[in-house]
């Protein structure tokens, strides 16, 4: 079996608001389903036929004893998720607004604990790939063993895809935020990124371009820009950006979708030898994330290769 992309980072229960509520102040009904960004990511690799591995933390628990068995059922190694009796399971509270957005706040628990000798456990330079996130960098000692599991995978040539998911009320300073992404942007091969996160890492300097040309600078080959019902912006030959408009969906619920856009780009990534991202891979990724925000997110939602390819082939 060829090498699995191991994904890093904070697994837990999203509790999404499910009344309709556009704010958690208004909010009465909440269901709970399996999530994290990077453990969504895994399983939905997986589910498009790409072998995945996943290292967290998580509680010695229902909710831990819950997410091992979506991890597993979905063909997904868990054997660097450990448990824990020092915390509970990470919570986040997912709504989406008016828009249609999709809003998170988290309530950081046994996710933050990941240590070294987890990376350590994940044997890094032996996968195909790394998927990590900038939740767990929000705090230590999770923060360093992000560091060190991207320092692992970068020397020893591992791609490193870096998914940003900037939840402003874990960066009450973003000076933070820019210090704490400072030794991980040199050494990132895919750089995922809403243009919201962009204003949050780049302040004023937020089109596409002005975007594409920080990346450059810092030595990041490939850079994507998914920005969900507004479309998306992946690299050209000269990595300028190209601008794809987005399925037109009756959205259900965005949690996930993401997620499944940063799967679906790293599998063809992988397919092609990291050569670059053409049409067919940002039209690959975008249905993928299109599927995902039609269904109740998050893991739940994450599509198939089948049903991307399926929705591809049909109507728009």
């Amino acid at each position: 079996m060829s090498k699995p992309v191991l994904a890093i980072g904070e697994i837990l229960i999203d509790l999404i608001v499910s009344d309709g509520a556009p704010s958690l102040e208004t909010a009465g009904a909440f269901i709970s389903r399996a999530g994290g960004a990077p453990a969504n990511a895994a399983v939905a690799l997986a589910r498009q036929g790409i072998p995945a591995a996943y290292c967290g933390v998580c509680g010695d628990d229902p909710f831990g004893n819950r997410l091992r068995s979506v991890l597993r059922s979905n063909g997904v190694d868990d054997g660097a998720l450990r448990s824990t009796s020092d915390a509970d399971t990470t919570l986040a509270f997912a709504w989406k607004d008016a828009r249609g957005d999709g809003h998170f706040r988290l309530l950081r628990l046994a996710d933050r604990l990941l240590g070294a000798s987890d990376v350590e456990a994940a044997e890094v330079r032996n996968k195909a790939a790394l998927i990590a996130g900038s939740v767990s960098l929000a705090t230590e000692p999770s923060r360093s063993a992000i560091v060190y599991a991207v320092e692992q995978a970068s020397d020893a040539g591992v791609p490193v895809c870096l998914d940003l998911n900037v939840r402003p009320t874990l960066w009450p300073d973003l000076d933070d935020l820019r210090a704490a992404l400072a030794p991980l942007l040199p050494r990132t091969t895919l750089l995922k990124l809403s243009l919201d996160d962009a204003v949050h890492l780049y302040g004023n300097k937020t089109t596409p371009e002005q975007i594409f040309i920080q990346a450059k600078e810092l030595g990041i080959p490939l850079v994507v820009l998914p920005d969900g019902a507004r479309g998306c912006w992946y690299p050209d030959a000269t990595g300028m950006p190209v601008f794809l408009p987005a399925f037109t969906i009756a959205p259900v619920e965005p949690t996930g979708a993401g997620d499944a856009f940063t799967a679906a780009i790293i599998s063809r990534l992988i397919t092609n030898g990291w050569s670059g991202i053409s049409r067919d891979d940002a039209e690959y990724a975008s249905a993928a994330g299109a599927l995902t925000a039609m269904r109740p997110g998050a893991m739940e939602s994450l599509p198939t290769a089948g049903e991307i390819k399926e929705f591809l082939a049909g109507p728009h």
